[in-house]
């Protein structure tokens, strides 16, 4: 029988088939003292006893024992004893502290499987097993004893409808192993993982059970107290210049390439004036030679960071790397806050966030290799390629070579305004034969003239970088456009003023028309001065030296203790990845072997099943109510000399056609089993249950990796997880996961039955619905044996029970509501999968007799 299933405050005991009476307290002794130790304590101590019925007297010792444990409520299911004329009791099943539910014939009178009449002990045993279930609650013991105390003598027959909810075998091991391969997962490759509230973080969205739909997209984002590990730097944590000793020679080399940078910008914005090509003042800034500070400046700098990032190489900063790092002019401020006090709580978040958002083991573990391999420094010589990626030697010295100065375009733009222009200087009656070609010869020598003054050469003539124009061309088209303006002058016989006219706007035009070109020639020559990087490479050497401060220097202890941290939790999430695995593949074995065996029991079963359904169609265990309720000795062949004083009663009960059937159904009468084939909602909600064991089982270990990594990493998880899973198979073995394991938080979000086991609520509705016609019970006693139930229907106490998953998700779901028309007597219990009605129907007063411990020996 099953003793080992334990609720909360519930002791279940099994006195049966016990040995001699008197070595039976010290085993009753060890017994108790291990339930109660995996018993949740109460005040009450609650015991829930299988005895025969015929050995309650015998048993009365061991009774009495209980109530030694403390204030003791005792509730025996005593079987058996159908054909006996009394139930004799000991004093200790007395009422109100004791009850005594009398099973005469579990089946009712159906007799056992295979037609036998007698059922053999292990079917009874299976078929007591509900009502073991039921009474082992807290709340429906209380409430069945309560009951009890009002019936007479404080014993009663149970007659029973009860539904049992539950999963196919199939649906049960097709959970089961989806959700142990959800649960491990795949190999797959880390995303890259950026830091929480970044621009490229994503949003996950959560679900009803506050975990978010799996996807590629869950968990790229790691705590900001363990994104300053991820090589980005946080934002104001030094200021800007706060690692360069004043005076230093950092310092030093930083002020000059800024003053270079700044010199040079500052020549560029004169020489680029349109008045510069005509004033002797912009002639005296010499660019070239300024370009040569900037280029010798900005390497001084980034030798000067090249060494400092050479000399601080290594695992961790030793004191005289420090020292030659200060020589340098390079110092290591004191940050306020200490970042290796954010690597425990930054790491346990980050993983039991991945987890919440139902990842597979072994994607959290790679999500957590991937934080190790991120946060592990590499040491500040190892920036140096990154040094010259941005920053390299070759591109330093390109500004000290001033590259041409050209005045670009195509020769149509470069020709076209001048013939334009000469041509309307050319207009002047007479004088424009002169003044057309002269004002193209004046376009050449402008031109000539931005050549001779151009940028690339320095004032002394060493740095040059030489240069062109297409004054040719222009003069070409100035002589072609004045010849033409000239000509068509002399033919329109235009006046005077209008010849004047267009001389001055010609040769207005023509100096606006220099002006631009020589702007626009200087701005395209700066452009590949490679002075904007310049400008770019001391931001970008700036930001590598913070950088390396604070990751390679600073934050190396950090980073280390995070890196090993993160590989510690990996190696454990992935030992229990591994785990599940070798679950997994047991399961996988398992149940192989289940369906082997299950395809040669199906062919019995079939030929059992057929030859039943060939038996008369009414049963012994037909519904019984008090419309058809009758105690006459007449009627079942049983009396004896007291009935037979008593006065006739009216014919109230009518009994089957057919008593004994040729064959009995498997299960007893009273039990109406209903299989799922698993809701929606199984595999998820089981994978949550399992999410939240992980987490408590990492929760233990989270000091370890703060104290130790390695040390953590490698101890062994195998037998916590093994425990959660057996649990977690346990419940869903029991009530299909309608009840939440011990580990599991939220329980009172967990999905209703309908979601769970994918069965309809309304059976359940109708058993515990108020409707007079719910009770179509049956009693747990032959039909010969009724005789014995009292005949008054007011002493009859019914009690209605319903798991509390039948009720859960009510405003969710209506639908799926089965206890939206239940009476307010219903119970609900936390867990379990049994719902219905039972009916204590008490015994005529003559049934019952009290033994005293006097009296047990008496005849």
């Amino acid at each position: 029988m099953i003793t080992d299933r334990l609720q909360a405050g519930v002791v279940c005991l099994d006195l049966r088939h016990r040995g001699d009476p008197a070595d039976a307290p010290a085993a009753l002794h060890g017994e108790v003292g291990d339930a109660l130790a995996r018993t949740r304590q109460s005040d009450v101590r609650r015991f829930l006893v299988l005895d025969d019925a015929a050995e309650l007297v015998a048993h009365q010792l061991l009774y009495e024992r209980l109530y030694a444990y403390g204030p003791a409520q005792v509730l025996c299911l005593a079987q058996g004893g159908g054909g006996d004329r009394a139930l004799r009791r000991p004093h200790a099943l007395s009422p109100p502290s004791a009850g005594v539910l009398w099973i005469p014939d579990v089946f009712a009178g159906a007799g056992g499987r295979d037609g036998r009449s007698v059922p053999l002990p292990e079917e009874a045993d299976e078929a007591l097993r509900p009502l073991v279930e039921l009474l082992a609650d807290a709340a429906l013991f209380d409430t069945v004893l309560g009951e009890l105390g009002e019936v007479l003598h404080g014993v009663a027959v149970p007659a029973a409808q009860v539904l049992e909810h539950d999963l196919t075998e199939e649906a049960r091991t097709r959970a089961w192993r989806r959700t142990l391969e959800n649960l491990a997962g795949q190999d797959v490759p880390a995303p890259v993982l950026v830091t929480e509230g970044s621009p490229g973080a994503r949003t996950e969205t959560r679900a009803r059970s506050g975990a978010t739909a799996p996807g590629s997209d869950a968990g790229d984002s790691v705590p900001a107290g363990l994104g300053r590990f991820l090589g980005e730097v946080p934002t104001g944590l030094l200021a800007d210049g706060s690692c360069l000793v004043p005076g230093g020679t950092a310092e030093e080399a930083r002020l000059a390439a800024d003053r270079a940078l700044r010199d040079a910008e500052d020549g560029y914005e004169q020489v680029r004036r349109p008045t510069a090509l005509f004033t002797p003042r912009a002639r005296a800034v010499d660019l070239p030679e300024r370009l040569e500070d900037l280029s010798r400046a900005l390497g001084v700098y980034r030798d000067t960071i090249a060494g400092a990032l050479s000399d601080g190489g290594g695992d961790r900063l030793r004191p005289e790397q420090r020292g030659r790092l200060l020589k340098r002019g390079i110092q290591l401020p004191e940050l306020p806050e200490a970042p290796r006090a954010d690597v425990g709580p930054g790491l346990r978040t980050y993983t039991e966030r991945l987890l919440a958002y139902g990842l597979p083991l072994r994607s959290v573990a790679a999500r957590l290799g991937a934080l190790s391999d991120l946060s592990a420094p590499a040491g500040s010589a190892a920036r140096l390629a990154r040094l010259d990626e941005i920053c390299p030697a070759r591109r330093v010295a390109e500004p000290a070579v001033p590259p041409p100065f050209t005045v670009r375009g195509s020769p149509f733009v470069h020709a076209a305004p001048v013939f334009l222009l000469a041509f309307v200087a050319g207009l002047w009656p007479g004088l424009g034969w002169a003044l057309g070609p002269l004002t193209g010869f004046a376009a050449a020598a402008l031109t000539l003239l931005m050549v001779r003054r151009r940028p690339s050469r320095s004032y002394d003539g060493r740095l040059d970088g030489g240069g062109g124009t297409r004054s040719g061309l222009r003069l070409v088209a100035g002589v072609a456009g004045g010849a033409g303006g000239a000509l068509t002058g002399q033919l329109l016989d235009l006046p005077l003023w209008a010849g004047a006219a267009g001389l001055g706007t010609a040769l207005v035009a023509l100096g606006l028309l220099v002006a631009r070109d020589w702007t626009v020639a200087v701005d395209l020559w700066w452009r590949d001065t490679e002075t904007e990087f310049a400008a770019d490479a001391l931001v970008a050497v700036d930001a590598l030296l913070v950088e390396t401060v604070l990751h390679d220097w600073l934050f190396a202890d950090a980073r280390y203790h995070c890196s090993d941290g993160a590989r510690a939790i990996s190696l454990m999430v992935r030992g229990l990845a591994e785990t599940v695995e070798e679950r997994l593949t047991t399961a996988a074995r398992g149940g192989a072997a289940h369906t082997a065996s299950r395809s040669t029991y199906s062919t019995d079963r079939t030929a059992g099943e057929s030859f039943a359904q060939d038996g008369p169609a009414q049963q012994p265990g037909d519904s019984w109510n008090w419309d058809s309720w009758g105690d006459s000795s007449a009627d079942d062949g049983w009396s004896d000399g007291a009935a037979d004083t008593e006065q006739a009663a009216p014919p109230e009960y009518d009994l089957p056609a057919d008593p004994w059937p040729s064959a009995a159904p498997a299960d007893p009468p009273w039990l109406e089993r209903e299989r799922g084939d698993g809701g929606p909602a199984l595999v998820d909600t089981l994978l949550a249950d399992l999410a939240h064991g992980v987490r408590g089982i990492l929760a233990g270990r989270w000091a370890a990796v703060e104290r130790d990594p390695a040390e953590a990493g490698r101890v062994s998880l195998r037998r916590p997880l093994l425990d959660v899973l057996d649990e977690e198979h346990a419940v869903l073995l029991r009530d299909g996961a309608t009840s939440a394991p011990h580990f599991a938080r939220d329980p009172e979000l967990r999905p209703g039955a309908a979601e769970l086991l994918g069965v309809a609520a309304d059976n359940a509705a109708r058993l515990i619905s108020t409707a007079d016609e719910a009770d179509e019970v049956v009693p747990l006693c032959a039909a010969e044996d009724r005789r014995m139930l009292s005949r008054d229907p007011m002493g009859i106490r019914r009690v209605r029970f319903a798991p509390e998953a039948m009720r859960r998700g009510t405003e969710q779901d209506p639908a799926h509501d089965s206890g939206a028309g239940a009476g307010e007597d219903v119970v609900w219990t936390p867990g379990g999968r049994h719902a219905g009605v039972l009916r204590l129907v008490p015994l005529r007063g003559e049934i019952v007799r009290t033994v005293r411990a006097e009296q047990r020996d008496a005849p």
